[in-house]
């Protein structure tokens, strides 16, 4: 049953894509249009369907499970930023490309999709993980990822942080942590607007695949030995760590599926900003999107199956 349900969550997701391909084809959706759309996405959307996970009420957690989410978080991201440093080592990166293997390897897409493949394909329970991991990336990338990225050269940007996903995020932390009720009217609203996430961050990814020169990625090897490391064996790694300390099961395969995303467009866009050359970070962008779609796919139909102690608890 639970290897259907991911079979049919992520064709769903697939066909979604495939909606952004054919606009971008016919010119319905140009650069412009799309970057409005991405506004509209991460600043409304995105923090809306987070909010309305947490108004919902089927977000059940006590203050115990959150402080162990927090803690699961900050170690979930304290080993990712150790291993920006040894997988360029691993890779025999050279200086000048060292720093991207790096943000690749740390800022993944755990907003734009890791928050609408979590809502298809996991419990509400589920998107505690997310909204935790969300509020760390931003605390993390405009401290330590704009020092990496700039080598020392740009001030950390605390300003930044005050974004409307971080901000969603945390209101999310608080309503759960306290047991808000809001009023019908502003939780629908919260909710018919979040419903939207799900289409328009699939097909705007559609998009970004067609516009993308996706040819030039795999014909990359070190690319594809990152693609391995960062996609396959890092969230099996994650899976059986998690699962070994007896983490709650929703927990295992909420952080293992935050590990199987793809690499996040926030890098790029930092890089454009500083006029750094983004040739390796839109290859790697382009790449992984499509393998994780695979990736995906089947590291979540081999962790609910028999036998990986987590049990159906799939959507």
């Amino acid at each position: 049953m639970s290897s259907t349900i991911v079979i049919q969550q992520m064709c769903m997701i697939a066909i979604l894509v495939s909606v952004g391909v054919y606009l971008y084809k016919r010119r319905v959706i140009d650069q412009t249009v799309s970057q409005k759309i991405s506004v509209i996405i991460i600043d409304i959307c995105n923090p809306a369907m987070i909010l309305s996970s947490a108004l919902s009420g089927n977000v059940e957690a006590s203050h115990e499970d959150l402080l162990k989410a927090f803690l699961v978080g900050f170690l979930f991201y304290v080993g990712l930023v150790l291993l920006g440093v040894v997988i360029p080592r691993i890779l025999r990166c050279d200086r000048a490309t060292r720093r991207f293997y790096t943000m690749m390897t740390v800022y993944t897409n755990v907003g734009f999709i890791g928050i609408p493949v979590t809502k298809a394909l996991l419990p509400e329970k589920a998107m505690i993980y997310v909204v935790i991991c969300n509020v760390l990336y931003a605390l993390l990338f405009y401290t330590h990822g704009i020092t990496v990225l700039s080598e020392g050269r740009s001030k950390m940007r605390l300003r930044s942080l005050l974004s409307p996903g971080t901000v969603s995020a945390v209101l999310s932390l608080l309503i759960i942590w306290f047991q808000l009720k809001p009023p019908v009217i502003i939780s629908s609203s919260v909710t018919y607007i979040g419903n939207a996430t799900t289409f328009l961050s699939m097909a705007l990814l559609g998009v970004s695949i067609a516009r993308s020169k996706v040819g030039d990625g795999f014909r990359d090897g070190r690319l594809w030995c990152f693609t391995v490391l960062r996609l396959a064996l890092l969230p099996t790694g994650v899976f059986f760590l998690l699962r070994s300390v007896g983490c709650d099961p929703v927990m295992v395969l909420g952080f293992s599926l935050m590990a199987m995303m793809p690499v996040g467009n926030l890098p790029l866009i930092q890089s454009e900003k500083m006029g750094e050359d983004t040739q390796l970070l839109s290859k790697g962008i382009a790449m992984t999107t499509i393998v994780s779609m695979v990736t995906i796919t089947f590291l979540m139909i081999l962790f609910t199956s028999e036998g990986f102690g987590v049990g159906n608890i799939l959507t």
